[in-house]
């Protein structure tokens, strides 16, 4: 695949696959509860840092996998315990991850692992056989954008759902979530043991 032919058709793909690994919508509890611990969330921090993970891992991603001897299967089957864990606080209510330092928040978990996390860096590897680079990163700046309003405007969503709509949408994403992270793991798991 040419690294720059651009293709509106290969932009809108890519743009909705990332989006729908990404899922920055049902990351809203998250993001919510996560701002309730810290503070304050730099939203655009967040977004540039995630931006520049995916890019970077776009070009680098498969090379630095090889390097630390870590094939691309055993990066999902990780990334699906991740998000495993993360869909289980949200059902339960649960807290498993501590965040010993609350000020990188923005950073740790938004940019990495919420919004670039293995699922997405996969997909990112993934599609890279599929489209031409420059669609990819394109559709990669959309879904930044996309990320830096529902960052910005959360607040504003919170007030509107109030406590029992964002305790309502929490689980839903949950289960949302934890489907995904046993789709990434059984897809990606029998490929191990071939």
């Amino acid at each position: 695949m040419p690294m720059t032919q651009l293709s509106l058709k290969e932009i809108f793909s890519a743009t909705m696959v990332l989006f729908a690994v990404i899922d920055i919508v049902g990351s809203i509890p998250i993001i919510i509860s996560l701002r309730q611990k810290v503070g304050h969330i730099q939203s655009s921090k967040a977004t540039m840092v995630a931006g520049a993970i995916m890019i970077t891992f776009l070009f680098l991603g498969e090379t630095i996998l090889q390097y630390l001897g870590v094939d691309i299967n055993s990066f999902a089957v990780a990334g699906s315990f991740v998000l495993f864990f993360l869909a289980l606080e949200m059902i339960l209510g649960l807290s498993l991850f501590k965040d010993e330092e609350p000020k990188t928040a923005s950073i740790v978990p938004i940019a990495f692992p919420l919004i670039a996390g293995a699922g997405t860096m996969t997909t990112i590897v993934s599609i890279r056989a599929e489209f031409a680079v420059v669609n990819i990163i394109i559709a990669i700046i959309l879904n930044c954008i996309l990320v830096y309003i529902v960052l910005k405007t959360a607040p504003w969503i919170e007030r509107k759902l109030g406590s029992s709509g964002i305790n309502v949408l929490r689980k839903v994403f949950g289960i949302i979530c934890m489907a995904i992270a046993v789709k990434l793991f059984s897809e990606n798991a029998k490929m191990l043991f071939q």
